[in-house]
């Protein structure tokens, strides 16, 4: 079994790495009972290929790094999501066997993203951890189906806050953002809760 972590480089920068680090220690330390911290500083280099443009790099790894992918990052256009139901589903470690997500993204008919909803919450998007807007406050799901690196970064920042999102709680709501470790608030898409179908 794999995990994985992607990071956002760019001007050839790592962007939030130690909570990259934190997240991929503690999956090592929780799924396979290894004890030593990587420090992943010095454990990645950022080759000539990578320019100044936003990058992504992959780091697969278990009880070694396994291979590591370095790509130009291009954003993706999301106009409309729609719910999908799971109450199984678990992923709270980065897998990189997505099989189960896959699934779920399968059954977005003419939307470009989904929104999961498990035992009735509110959880994450494929790719990304969300935020509503109540006119007031971006709160976002406080049991994620992942806790993302970038959703760890707002909290600590108190640009968001964790709250339970039921399904009938959308209401409730006025916009949602979907954001991740490749696409930070200031360019989070954000949209209407009207276009979740």
């Amino acid at each position: 079994m794999l995990c994985f972590e992607t990071i956002c480089v760019e001007n050839r920068q790592f962007k939030n790495l130690s909570y990259h680090e934190a997240r991929l220690n503690k999956t090592r330390r929780e799924l396979w009972g290894y004890d030593d911290n990587w420090d992943l500083a010095r454990l990645l280099e950022i080759p000539d290929t990578v320019d100044d443009r936003i990058h992504k790099c992959r780091v697969a790894y278990n009880l070694n790094i396994d291979n590591i992918r370095w790509e130009p990052y291009a954003h993706r256009d999301i106009r409309k999501i729609r719910r999908v139901y799971h109450d199984e589903i678990d992923y709270r470690y980065k897998y990189d066997n997505r099989e189960g997500l896959n699934a779920l993204f399968a059954q977005r008919g003419d939307a470009d993203e989904i929104l999961i909803i498990k035992n009735g919450l509110v959880t994450d998007s494929n790719f990304c951890n969300v935020a509503f807007f109540n006119g007031d406050r971006w709160l976002t799901p406080a049991n994620p189906l992942l806790p993302g690196t970038q959703r760890a970064f707002l909290l600590d920042e108190g640009m968001v806050e964790p709250a339970e999102i039921r399904e009938s709680d959308m209401t409730k709501f006025s916009r949602i953002r979907l954001f991740n470790a490749m696409v930070d608030w200031a360019h989070a898409p954000e949209l209407d809760v009207s276009l979740i179908a």
